[in-house]
């Protein structure tokens, strides 16, 4: 981040984005995750409840950041992710992913997606080639452009919240702006 600047959200939410909750949502929260990260699994959970506790007021947006220098598997798993949406199925995928961080590969990939019930050749054959990777890597720039180096990330209406010291200001942030 640049000294003495808050980092604000670079990409506006689009249609094109993973979106959870009504469209016109008061407040609304972006993430940006690794699925192999255990910082990220370990939020899930709050996330998860803050998710509920303003289902009618809040609409949450998840964008893939996978950290590939010391995420091996991130990157994959953030197309798997896309691949199941694809099919209707993101966030049941990223619950899964999130759930099992230390399992990502190619081969627990299609385990998931077989537990999803998934057309599984599909799933195969857009993974074979890659065909979301390029949305992976918009959502990483957009990431940069926000100045984020880490995750998770979490923006309120478009203003980065420190999570550092747990998700509490995120819990506030939101209830301040409903």
């Amino acid at each position: 981040m640049h000294a003495g600047k808050t980092a604000t959200l670079a990409d506006p939410v689009t249609a094109l984005d993973n979106v959870a909750g009504p469209e016109h949502a008061r407040v609304t929260v972006v993430e940006y995750g690794d699925f192999e990260c255990p910082i990220c699994a370990a939020v899930e959970p709050a996330v998860r409840h803050l998710r509920e506790l303003h289902a009618q007021n809040m609409r949450f947006v998840f964008r893939h950041f996978p950290l590939e220098d010391v995420h091996p598997n991130a990157l994959l798993a953030a197309e798997a992710a896309e691949a199941a949406g694809a099919q209707g199925r993101f966030w049941e995928m990223h619950g899964l992913l999130l759930q099992n961080g230390r399992a990502l590969g190619r081969k627990h990939l299609e385990e998931y997606a077989v537990r999803l019930e998934l057309d599984l050749e599909r799933f195969r054959a857009e993974m074979a080639e890659e065909l979301y990777r390029q949305r992976v890597r918009e959502h990483q720039e957009g990431a940069r452009r926000s100045y984020i180096h880490g995750t998770p990330a979490f923006f309120v209406n478009g203003v980065i919240q420190d999570v550092s010291g747990g998700v509490g200001p995120l819990y506030e942030a939101v209830a301040r702006r409903l």
